[in-house]
C-alpha cells in the first residue's frame, strides 16, 4: 500500500482570494449594487431588477402556494404610503408581523433574534440605503451562504392586494425593512415560495457566518440554560422549535403553544422564587400574537412571590407573542434550540485559552471519494478524511467539569438556486481514534469513537463532543455510496495542533485534509 495523497482541500482560512468576506462579499448573480444605483441616479430613474423581477415568477414560478396571482399589483412603498421609511424609531423584534400566504416562520423567527444584534445587524443590512438622498428603488442586503458573504442586490417593488403587503409586514405603515429583507433572502432562495417550510437554523447561519449549536432538548447532557446565558452575553441569535404533533402544524395547544411551529429564544433570566432559584427563558411567536399560558406567563401569579426589581426587569402583560417560562417547560414544550454566534468561545465557561477553527471545502464524488456511511465496508475509506490532534485538555476538561471540547459541523452546499427544488442526502460523520497508526489504512474496521448523532437529510449536522488528547480521523459522508455533493467541514476545538497542509500555503495552518487510497 503506498503513502496516502493529500487531497487539496481549500482551507477557508488560507484562501488567497479575499472575495466572499464581509469586506469584499460576492456579488449574486454579478450586480453591482453601487453601479446600478449610479447609473440609475445618472438617467434619473428607477431601479428595476430583471434577474428577479417583479412578477409571477419570483413569487411562486411553481405555483405552490394556494394564491391567486393575478390580484397581485406590485408597488413600491413611495405608492403604498406618503412617506415610506426603510427603519422607524430603531430596528425591533415587534416591528413585523408574519404574511397570510407564506408559511416562513422559520425565517421570521431567525429575523427576531437578528433585530437583537445591531453589530449583525448591520452586516446583513448595510447602512448606506434609505428612502431619502440617493433614492433609486435599490437596496442591497448581504447573507452568509456556504461559507461565503454575497451581496444581494433588490428593487423596492413589493407584491401587493388591494394595496396591502401580502407577506410579511411593518407594524408601522410606514416602515419597509421587514418586507424589503425577506424580498432580499426570497431572491437567494429562487422565490418567495420556494421559502415556505424550512428550520430556523437555515438563515441564523445566513445571518451570521458563525458556529451552529443544535440540541434536542430532551436528549442532551449539556447545561443548556447556562450555555444559553453564555450565548447571550455573547450576542449569539437563538431560535428554537416545536414538535409537529399527531394532528397537523399550526395547531394552537390549549396552553398557547403552536405544534409544528419556529420560534425566537429572546433571554433568559434566573429570579428567586420562594427562597428558590428558577431559571427562565423568554420565547417570542414570530406572528407577534399567541402565549404561553402556563407558570411564568404574563398573567402567572407566580411573579407576584418575586422581587419588584425582577418584576420591572422581566415581566410584560403586551399581547405581543413574547412570553417567560421555566427551562423545565421550555424543554417539555419544545423540541430543539439552535444557537448561532459569530465566535465560539462561548462554548464553555473557561475562557483561560481561546476556541480555534478551520474550515475545509470538498466533494463526495461518485465512483471515487462517495463512499457512503460506515455500513459499506468495500466503500468507506474512499470518503475524504480529516486528521486533527487534541492536545492537552485544560485543567477544567481534566477534571471532568468541561464535558465538551470540539465541535464538528459539516454542511452539504448546493448548487441549484431554487431552494425548494434541493434535495439533501443523508449526511453525517464519524471520528476514529488513530492511536500508534501513522496512517491506519484499517480505520473503517474499527469502532468509531464519535460520530454525529445520525445521517440527516439535512443541509447541516453537527455535533458538540469530549475528545481525549491523540490524534483523531473525521470522515464526512453521505449515508448512500456514490452520491455526489460538495460540503463544507469546519473544526472547532480548544487544542489544536497543526500536521500539516497542501503545497499551496505552508503558513501556519491547523489540521490535515487526506484521502487514503489502494492502489
Amino acid at each position: 500500500m503506498p503513502p496516502p495523497h493529500l487531497n487539496h482541500l481549500r482551507n477557508e482560512t488560507t484562501t488567497k482570494d479575499n472575495t466572499g468576506t464581509l469586506d469584499v462579499p460576492l456579488k449574486f448573480l454579478d450586480q453591482d449594487y453601487q453601479e446600478l444605483q449610479k447609473s440609475c441616479i445618472a438617467n434619473k430613474s428607477r431601479y428595476v431588477d430583471d434577474k428577479f423581477p417583479p412578477d409571477s415568477s419570483s413569487i411562486d414560478p411553481r405555483k405552490k402556494l394556494k394564491l391567486d396571482l393575478n390580484r397581485i399589483k406590485w408597488l413600491r412603498p413611495s405608492d403604498i404610503v406618503s412617506d415610506p421609511q426603510l427603519i422607524v424609531t430603531g430596528v425591533s423584534r415587534f416591528d413585523y408581523s408574519q404574511g397570510s400566504y407564506l408559511g416562513n416562520c422559520w425565517f421570521l423567527a431567525s429575523v427576531g433574534a437578528l433585530t437583537f444584534q445591531k453589530d449583525t445587524m448591520d452586516q446583513v443590512m448595510p447602512a448606506d440605503q434609505s428612502f431619502g438622498k440617493d433614492y433609486a428603488g435599490i437596496f442591497h442586503f448581504r447573507f452568509w451562504r456556504f461559507g461565503k458573504w454575497i451581496d444581494v442586490v433588490i428593487d423596492d417593488n413589493l407584491p401587493t392586494i388591494n394595496g396591502k403587503l401580502i407577506f410579511v409586514h411593518s407594524k408601522t405603515s410606514t416602515e419597509f425593512w421587514p418586507a424589503l429583507l425577506e424580498k432580499a433572502y426570497a431572491k437567494v432562495c429562487g422565490s418567495y415560495a420556494d421559502m415556505h417550510a424550512g428550520s430556523v437554523y437555515e438563515a441564523l447561519l445566513d445571518f451570521t457566518g458563525g458556529v451552529h449549536l443544535y440540541f434536542k432538548l430532551k436528549n442532551t447532557s449539556t447545561d443548556l440554560w447556562s450555555l444559553m446565558d453564555r450565548a447571550v452575553k455573547a450576542k449569539a441569535l437563538m431560535g428554537c422549535s416545536t414538535s409537529q404533533g399527531e394532528t397537523s402544524a399550526n395547531t394552537v395547544l390549549p396552553n398557547g403553544i403552536v405544534q409544528g411551529h419556529a420560534y425566537t429564544v429572546t433571554g433568559v433570566f434566573k429570579v428567586t422564587c420562594q427562597g428558590q432559584p428558577v431559571r427562565l427563558v423568554r420565547v417570542l411567536n414570530p406572528w407577534g400574537k399567541g402565549e404561553w399560558t402556563g407558570a411564568w406567563s404574563d398573567k402567572s401569579l407566580l411573579w407576584n412571590s418575586v422581587s419588584e426589581s425582577d418584576q420591572s426587569e422581566c415581566r410584560s402583560s403586551a399581547i405581543d407573542g413574547e412570553f417567560w417560562m421555566s427551562m423545565e417547560d421550555f424543554t417539555e414544550n419544545f423540541r430543539d434550540i439552535d444557537i448561532c454566534c459569530l465566535s465560539p468561545d462561548f462554548l464553555d465557561s473557561s475562557f483561560k485559552r481561546s476556541w480555534t477553527s478551520t474550515c475545509y471545502y470538498g466533494s463526495w464524488d461518485a465512483g471515487t471519494t462517495a463512499g457512503g456511511c460506515p455500513n459499506n465496508k468495500e466503500t468507506f475509506w474512499r470518503n475524504p478524511q480529516f486528521r486533527v490532534r487534541i492536545e492537552e485538555l485544560d485543567d477544567k476538561c481534566a477534571s471532568g467539569q468541561c464535558p465538551e471540547n470540539i465541535l464538528v459541523s459539516l454542511m452539504q452546499k448546493h448548487e441549484n438556486r431554487y431552494r425548494g427544488l434541493v434535495s439533501n442526502y443523508a449526511i453525517g460523520f464519524s471520528v476514529y481514534l488513530m492511536k500508534d497508526e501513522k496512517f491506519p489504512a484499517k480505520f473503517y474496521n474499527k469502532r468509531p469513537v464519535a460520530a454525529s448523532e445520525k445521517f440527516s437529510q439535512t443541509r447541516h449536522v453537527m455535533k458538540f463532543f469530549k475528545l481525549q488528547p491523540g490524534d483523531y480521523l473525521i470522515v464526512p459522508s453521505t449515508f448512500n455510496p456514490n452520491e455526489t455533493a460538495k460540503f463544507m467541514l469546519s473544526i472547532f476545538t480548544k487544542e489544536f495542533q497543526s500536521l500539516g497542509q497542501n503545497n499551496e500555503n505552508k503558513s501556519n495552518l491547523k489540521g490535515e485534509a487526506c484521502s487514503f487510497s489502494l492502489l
